[in-house]
């Protein structure tokens, strides 16, 4: 049985959509949520198309420059209660980054099954953003 031309394409695209909409990047966020974006200030907005955070952000703008964390805490102490976003990055052995989304929706480095666990990765914390209030009060990150 020959399979139809219009099926493989398809399939191909198909694919091809999976993948990118795996990659978020400051300007597909930007694209998914535009009003947020227009109603910052042009010196926030520069901040965010390069994927970088201020004190004093919300958590839209968060959002917009670096997507959802990979892990929320809340820290409560004499203070009052600070959220607390991580961001991590996924290395292989060699230390060179591998495509932390492919790991969250259960696929390795070339698409190998994540229970394989080739090649091997190690989580690395790339970023924490505090919030109290709503609001940035700090953020720490790893110097390259």
């Amino acid at each position: 049985m020959k399979t139809p031309r219009t099926l493989i394409l398809l399939l191909a695209s198909a694919f091809s959509f999976l993948l990118a909409s795996g990659c978020s990047t400051p300007e597909t966020r930007i694209r998914k949520n535009p009003d947020a974006f227009a109603r910052l200030a042009p010196a926030q907005q520069e901040l965010i198309k390069k994927g970088q955070i201020a004190v004093g952000f919300d958590e839209t703008m968060v959002l917009l420059a670096l997507g959802d964390p990979d892990r929320k805490r809340m820290r409560h102490d004499a203070d009052g209660t600070t959220e607390i976003w991580i961001y991590w990055r996924w290395n292989n052995a060699d230390g060179m980054p591998l495509h932390a989304s492919w790991y969250h929706r259960g696929w390795g480095d070339h698409f190998y099954p994540h229970y394989m666990d080739y090649p091997p990765r190690h989580e690395r914390e790339q970023m924490r953003v505090l919030f109290r209030g709503g609001k940035v009060t700090a953020f720490e990150n790893e110097t390259p």
